[in-house]
């Protein structure tokens, strides 16, 4: 098990590798770099970028122990024929018309390089702040018997927490890892990580990288 609160992951003390994922959600270079779409719209990427040598000790954890890591990237065709109406007068509220910002095309799209990617792990893209919406992320989990998920990335109150409520309403396991995800905003970063522990863990539960690691040595790596 992995220490945790407001109960120690998982539940029910079987923690089994084969059907767990890492997820990690939107490192992108259109969040984490000094000129992409977050740092335009007014946010310091730095809290974000702080988090990837933890990111990457879970990663190299995970990978040893045979847990499948699952990146996640959040953008639009170049042709905009997926953005909604609000969200292009978003885009024109926003200064960003006419710019590459979030779009599948752009450089800004594409995973940090300071992010352990392996062609063995699974990419899934979105449109919307859930992984689930419009992808096909949980037949992938289904597909793979993962019923257990650890959250990671970026936003903590956004794209994190959307996809970490739909996976609790779809009955996976979730563990958010608070050390390893980050916001713009340090308020609703806190919130997000106070509001998994609510009622009993109704967002299941909230742990740090350390216990992580901790209970991953105690699991022991995969047999063939």
């Amino acid at each position: 098990m992995i220490s945790a609160k407001p109960f120690n992951y998982p539940y029910d003390g079987n923690l089994d590798a084969r059907k767990t994922a890492l997820i990690v959600v939107d490192l992108q270079e259109d969040f984490l770099s000094t000129t992409g779409y977050f740092a335009r719209q007014g946010y310091d990427p730095a809290p974000l970028r702080a988090i990837l040598p933890a990111v990457n000790q879970l990663i190299a954890a995970c990978r040893d122990a045979g847990i499948q890591i699952i990146h996640t990237r959040q953008g639009y065709r170049e042709d905009l024929a997926d953005m909604t109406p609000y969200e292009k007068w978003r885009r024109q509220r926003s200064g960003l018309e006419g710019t590459t910002a979030l779009l599948r095309s752009s450089p800004g799209f594409q995973i940090v390089p300071e992010l352990d990617v392996r062609p063995q792990d699974i990419i899934v893209d979105k449109t919307c702040n859930s992984a689930f919406t419009y992808t096909d992320f949980e037949h992938v989990l289904r597909a793979q018997g993962i019923t257990h998920l650890l959250f990671t990335g970026c936003t903590t109150d956004v794209c994190v927490h959307t996809t970490l409520r739909e996976a609790c309403d779809r009955n996976f396991q979730c563990l958010t890892i608070s050390d390893a995800c980050a916001s713009g905003d340090q308020y609703a970063h806190e919130a997000a990580l106070h509001m998994v522990t609510v009622e009993n863990g109704i967002f299941g539960a909230l742990t740090d990288t350390e216990a992580v690691l901790e209970g991953l040595e105690k699991l022991g790596k995969p047999t063939k």
